[in-house]
């Protein structure tokens, strides 16, 4: 009679674990789909939920927390080693083009050393193709700038034309942190800001591994970027996804090296000292 009032018991638990298992899928699969529909950071922080149907509005993969915290940077600017590309040291433009059509530059080059955007005129991108690198770049936001979110000294570097660094005037001006200055545009959030006032002129410092495609533009290995911002680490050997994507998902396409590209987004950011490391 004990033996058999044991395993009723034990039954009873074992139905009762079951269902307690059954309840959680079921709140678990409830959770998932509310995190998909209000599109927030998947379990590491970092990069938005894929599952479900196609964004068809640019704030649906906007993310405004957590907000990375407040880093002050010291100083971060480097010579260029002796293996360095010198893709531009304040004399010319030749080794740069404009991406539309390959004519030439018609960017503003500056009596400083600098180059820097003309609005309107389209992105420039290098003559020649790279893959995996290591780039050191500088750039500055004009003292005078007004606006305020995407709308405020908003640029960007694009490695193979296609992932891109997002550089904007982050210092006391809030975004969607996923579309912050050195985010992975719409993919990583930057671990820390540490943007210096508008004016002041800022470093990157860029270690991009090139995603491996196959003809079909399947993925065989994810890319990843290491990025420096003023010296201060803001992104930490994180995966490529695909594409950036204003609206959307990211996309995976077929493409071997390909320029490196500086977007015009019709502000007046301004750049020197920039070089490349082949890797």
């Amino acid at each position: 009679m004990r033996i058999l009032s044991l395993l009723l018991l034990t039954g009873t638990l074992l139905l009762t674990t079951a269902c307690i298992k059954v309840e959680t899928t079921t709140e678990e699969s409830e959770t998932q789909e509310t995190t998909m529909t209000d599109n927030a950071l998947t379990e590491d922080g970092k990069y938005p939920i894929t599952d479900g149907a196609e964004p068809t509005k640019p704030e649906a993969t906007e993310f405004y927390e957590p907000v990375p915290p407040k880093v002050t940077p010291g100083d971060a600017f480097a010579e260029a080693p002796s293996d360095a590309t010198i893709l531009f040291d304040g004399n010319s433009l030749e080794k740069w083009e404009q991406a539309g059509d390959g004519s030439d530059p018609q960017w503003t080059l500056n009596d400083d050393g600098s180059m820097t955007v003309v609005p309107g005129t389209g992105d420039l991108r290098t003559r020649e193709a790279f893959g995996s690198c290591q780039l050191h770049l500088e750039w500055k936001i004009p003292a005078d700038i007004e606006g305020e979110g995407q709308d405020r000294g908003n640029s960007g570097v694009f490695f193979q034309e296609r992932y891109e660094i997002q550089i904007l005037d982050n210092y006391e001006n809030k975004t969607y942190v996923n579309g912050q200055a050195g985010a992975v545009y719409k993919q990583h959030v930057p671990l820390a800001n540490a943007c210096k006032p508008a004016g002041e002129w800022q470093s990157y410092d860029i270690i991009f591994h090139a995603p491996q495609l196959n003809d079909a533009g399947e993925r065989t290995q994810a890319g990843a970027f290491t990025v420096f911002h003023n010296g201060v680490l803001i992104q930490d050997h994180v995966p490529i996804r695909g594409t950036v994507e204003y609206i959307g998902w990211p996309r995976n396409e077929a493409h071997g090296d390909a320029p490196l590209k500086l977007q015009d987004h019709d502000h007046r950011v301004s750049f020197r000292n920039i070089w490349l490391r082949e890797l």
